[in-house]
């Protein structure tokens, strides 16, 4: 689990809400399951959501908790672990397998260490669910901040889990939604349904007879453009956000304002 692949600071974290999610993005195990009671609970009391985005996620921590834990592990397998349109890893959405993609772990790594965290697990630091616990700890404008960043990887992978009628669709869905930016996900459903699947054996070598190949000047302007993105993610700190979100009041208020102007 990505709660033990890191070592946390001595702060206790405000958003455990965020952990939840986290958990529920986990390769499921027994661990997982008995777990399930207490993330209802911890679910049922974040203010944060409505009512009805609460009661879908602990819906689902229900059917994790009654399900056969072979079907939900196989479940699992068959949604993350073949193709790349629903990887958990944030940074393979900006960079692909470029070499860019390196330099934003590495990035990323420091902003760990700087905050007091560090990685003592094997996974890669742009693993979702290790992301979502590095923001449990952090202060609501630096969350916003961070989740402002990635809503447009947050939309495309929630249509895309949604098409595939996973409950997984629910996390990326609640973290947009706590920057009242749920809407962001309708824009991406017509085009997740002409999306050719990248699962299937045939899809699969293809990826790998790719990347055999690129060096050419196209490929090269590909990555650059690629790294100009991953760098804004990456050097988030030293930019002045020009419009920055904030998270949801927990107080219920209908004031759903996403920006400080």
């Amino acid at each position: 689990m990505a709660e033990a692949a890191m070592q946390y600071p001595v702060a206790e974290p405000d958003m455990l809400s965020l952990r939840v999610l986290a958990r529920l993005l986990d390769y499921p195990s027994a661990e997982l399951q008995a777990a399930a009671p207490e993330m209802i609970e911890l679910l049922d009391a974040e203010r944060r959501w409505e009512a009805a985005l609460r009661t879908r996620l602990m819906d689902w921590c229900q059917r994790l908790l009654d399900a056969d834990l072979m079907e939900l592990q196989a479940e699992y397998v068959a949604l993350f672990d073949k193709g790349r349109s629903t990887s958990l890893l944030l940074f393979e959405h900006v960079h692909g397998e470029s070499r860019d993609r390196g330099q934003a772990m590495v990035d990323l790594m420091a902003e760990y260490s700087a905050a007091g965290f560090e990685l003592d697990a094997r996974e890669l630091p742009d693993y979702l669910p290790l992301f979502l616990e590095y923001l449990s700890t952090r202060p609501e404008a630096e969350i916003g901040r961070w989740l402002g960043e990635i809503r447009h990887i947050l939309a495309l992978l929630a249509a895309r889990l949604d098409e595939r009628d996973a409950d997984h669709a629910l996390v990326p869905l609640a973290l947009l939604a706590l920057i009242g930016a749920e809407g962001d996900v309708d824009a991406h459903r017509e085009t997740v349904k002409d999306e050719a699947p990248d699962d299937t054996p045939e899809a699969l070598d293809e990826v790998w007879e790719e990347e055999a190949v690129r060096f050419s000047a196209a490929s090269d302007e590909d990555c650059a453009l690629q790294s100009a993105e991953g760098r804004r993610l990456a050097e988030r700190k030293q930019a002045v956000p020009s419009d920055p979100v904030r998270i949801m009041p927990s107080s219920g208020s209908t004031d759903r304002a996403m920006t400080d102007r």
